[in-house]
């Protein structure tokens, strides 16, 4: 029994990721673009931490390159200086639920029965809950030349499915949505979610 409530608790978080086609996150912008200036070229940069982990960092930064073309950048060619450098990271945290910490969340109550042939009656309920995952990316925007910063943009975003790519794709554009105006902080702002490949 407990293993069949756990793979229907597992169908039910991924399930979830798979239906979504709207993402509501929570965006702050700060950072003043200098009046007339034009998005131009840029350039991935590296945190030695994020240099250690090579192949995340890849898959972090193909997933926030859609999000920079919309805000009208285009990535530096080769051998070329870029206009600007930009700085990206995640964060992805799990919550756990239930009175011990893990994913399987126990509710009691006592009931009492009306049924005239049984008379009064006490039960316990068992409850499954799904884990709760708080996400969050960010994108620094430096000018190359001086390396001061340009503009900063967190996006955030909680619920039950772990998420993916595409989820990470969707909110790098909720943070770069309003580029190159900073906003009201924080502010809700709703991106579509792509469809998972069938």
């Amino acid at each position: 029994m407990g293993r069949l409530t756990g793979l229907l608790i597992l169908a039910a978080a991924l399930g979830g990721c798979a239906a979504l086609s709207t993402l509501h996150t929570e965006v702050s912008t700060y950072g003043q673009w200098p009046p007339g200036r034009a998005p131009g070229t840029y350039a991935f940069e590296r945190l030695p931490s994020q240099q250690a982990r090579a192949q995340a960092q890849d898959a972090l930064e193909a997933a926030a390159r859609p999000a920079l073309r919309e805000a009208g950048f285009t990535e530096t060619p080769a051998g070329q200086e870029p206009d600007v450098r930009v700085q990206v990271g995640a964060r992805l945290t799990r919550v756990d639920v239930g009175p011990w910490g893990s994913q399987f969340g126990i509710s009691g109550y006592w009931a009492g029965s009306r049924n005239p042939w049984w008379g009064p009656g006490w039960g316990l309920g068992w409850q499954a809950e799904l884990p709760r995952y708080e996400r969050e990316v960010g994108l620094l925007v430096r000018d190359h030349a001086s390396g001061r910063v340009l503009y900063e943009a967190r996006a955030g975003y909680e619920g039950s499915a772990v998420g993916d790519g595409r989820m990470l794709a969707a909110m790098f554009s909720a943070a770069m949505k309003d580029f190159p105006d900073p906003g009201v902080n924080p502010r809700a702002v709703r991106v579509p979610l792509e469809p998972a490949p069938r």
